[in-house]
């Protein structure tokens, strides 16, 4: 059976202009990526900032269009952006809302740019609102007069009112409150049982993608260092670069909680990204050959679903 998302050797480039007397540059977002997403299954897609993890949300969106490389949704080519099953909900519910609208016109906007009638409209957007735990009332009412974790809600209906099969999900719960974090977190997951939907989870916080994800992506400079299920990247990452984001997870120490180690160096420029490895600049493990050849995301040693980009992996 084909996966629902198969993504094959991405690659997105910027041109950057040049001026009188500078020459034109090119911005490396994306390099080689590859990857699958199965149906019902939550893939995360972990790194720090500047790592590529917005701009591949973006692509498989439909919002930025790749210099090269496919992705495919079930058994046929993706075609027009319309047409793909993916919708998006981005990180900032303050930001991503129209405060002139109200809010069922804000949930059924999808299904009015597809020619729906205005009553199945609002009829369809009532009953979504109250899947993500929001009144029939709320569709008469103006965003600001919600708070932010009511504000993510309507995000993920108007979402949901569209029946994708894959959602997008970038950085839902960064702009909330801890405490509100947590039933977002929950409808989340409710949403994924009740209607097998698959998610695309973009996250800095491993925490979150430990409890949420079944599998999970490391991404560094636009290319993929490490492709394994929850489980395996947890107890057992194999590239340095994973190793080191684990580390830098603060711990529960005796009486005090103790820091996490950060990792040294800064993430380089994607206007000149390194030769041979891109981690190869702040990587403890480095050695000539990290300097001179691109790694192979290959098995891990005595693990073959667990794929890591490194010469000395773990």
């Amino acid at each position: 059976m084909a996966a629902l998302l198969d993504v094959q050797d991405l690659n997105l480039r910027f041109p950057i202009g040049g001026g009188l007397f500078r020459k034109p540059l090119t911005l490396h977002a994306l390099t080689d990526v590859s990857f699958t997403v199965e149906e019902g299954e939550t893939l995360a897609i972990v790194g720090e900032s500047g790592s590529g993890k917005t701009t591949l949300g973006y692509a498989i969106s439909g919002l930025l269009t790749p210099s090269s490389g496919h992705i495919r949704f079930g058994e046929a080519l993706s075609g027009a952006v319309e047409d793909r099953p993916v919708q998006l909900v981005f990180q900032d519910p303050f930001s991503a809302l129209d405060p002139r609208m109200m809010v069922g016109d804000i949930v059924a906007e999808p299904l009015r740019l597809a020619g729906v009638p205005n009553k199945e409209r609002q009829e369809r957007a009532e009953t979504v609102l109250g899947q993500v735990g929001l009144n029939a009332e709320s569709a008469q009412r103006y965003p600001h007069e919600f708070s932010g974790g009511q504000r993510q809600r309507i995000a993920i209906a108007r979402a949901l009112i569209a029946d994708p099969k894959l959602i997008v999900a970038d950085e839902p719960l960064s702009a909330l409150d801890v405490s509100i974090q947590s039933q977002v977190l929950n409808l989340l997951n409710k949403i994924k049982r009740e209607r097998s939907i698959s998610y695309l989870f973009i996250s800095h916080d491993l925490g979150v993608v430990h409890h949420l994800a079944d599998r999970v992506i490391v991404l560094y400079l636009g290319r993929i260092m490490e492709i394994a299920s929850r489980e395996h990247l947890f107890a057992t990452p194999s590239h340095p670069y994973t190793q080191a984001l684990m580390r830098s997870v603060p711990r529960i120490g005796r009486g005090r909680r103790q820091p996490g180690q950060s990792l040294k160096g800064e993430i380089p420029t994607p206007l000149a990204p390194p030769p041979g490895c891109v981690f190869h600049t702040r990587c403890p493990k480095a050695q000539d050959v990290c300097r001179e050849a691109v790694p192979v995301l290959e098995p891990a040693p005595g693990r073959p679903g667990q794929m890591s980009a490194c010469h000395f992996k773990d």
